[in-house]
């Protein structure tokens, strides 16, 4: 138990019949030209997130889904991956387009009336789950133990292909104020820096952090790594004044907890 108060508590696609180029000449040329199905399995974002799920995804490909098809343009035919990438270009980052409206989106050449209320309708939904878990604090996730961290990671956790390393920031009463990724492949003192660990921590003024990670295997056992760079983030944190609580590992159906193992 940590101590207190921690409270961690496919065929071509073809053009949508809605969806006209947009009339603005400005916009860059587009890539991926190529119809999806001449890619290469691998490269395809459907078969990608149905062997891998979808947190492997580009932000291209999973507009792409959301969009689910190309088009034509004056410039010969576009796929979908395309349309995501010149989106992705047109307004920089998926919190600006989610603010964009319809007018906005159709300006963008390949995105018709059609595929823009498809956007339209996939930000509301990100919106209304946000909504509905800020609706009141008994929503929000407090953690304090390791076994609830294990109980709100383990599910999008455990059956990932490949290790993914994340953090867990917590605010001064341990309520789970958000999360995210530093590394993904596996973990090596390389990859999981303490400056990449802890610079997102610093800007949205973490109280303290909680790492985890996965082991695709299913062995929860920590490794000599695991435990190196647990000792790390541990020192770096206790210098820039945001505490790490613990680092789980993920694995099968169980985890294990490295603070209760002694290691921080």
């Amino acid at each position: 138990m940590w101590e207190a108060p921690l409270l961690v508590s496919p065929a071509p696609p073809m053009p949508d019949p809605q969806d006209a180029p947009g009339e603005d000449a400005g916009e860059p040329a587009i890539a991926y030209h190529t119809p999806i199905t001449e890619w290469d399995a691998g490269d395809r974002p459907r078969e990608k997130l149905a062997k891998h799920g979808p947190a492997v995804l580009s932000d291209a490909e999973l507009l792409a889904l959301t969009i689910g098809s190309g088009t034509r343009t004056a410039e010969g035919p576009v796929s979908a991956v395309g349309l995501g990438k010149a989106l992705g270009r047109t307004f920089g980052s998926l919190s600006e387009l989610a603010r964009r409206e319809k007018g906005a989106l159709t300006r963008v050449q390949g995105i018709g009336p059609a595929k823009a209320a498809k956007l339209l309708a996939a930000f509301e939904i990100g919106r209304r789950v946000e909504a509905e878990h800020a609706d009141g604090d008994e929503e929000r996730v407090q953690v304090q133990s390791p076994e609830d961290v294990a109980a709100a990671y383990g599910p999008q956790m455990r059956g990932l292909k490949k290790e993914v390393f994340k953090i867990v920031l917590l605010n001064t009463a341990n309520v789970i104020e958000g999360d995210y990724t530093v590394s993904e492949g596996g973990l090596a003192a390389s990859i999981v820096e303490p400056r990449a660990v802890f610079q997102r921590a610093i800007l949205e003024n973490a109280a303290a952090v909680i790492c985890l990670h996965n082991h695709p295997s299913g062995n929860p056992e920590p490794s000599r790594e695991d435990n190196k760079i647990t000792r790390q983030l541990a020192e770096a944190g206790e210098l820039v004044g945001i505490p790490v609580h613990d680092h789980l590992i993920i694995a099968g159906g169980g985890y294990t907890s490295l603070a209760e193992r002694g290691v921080l």
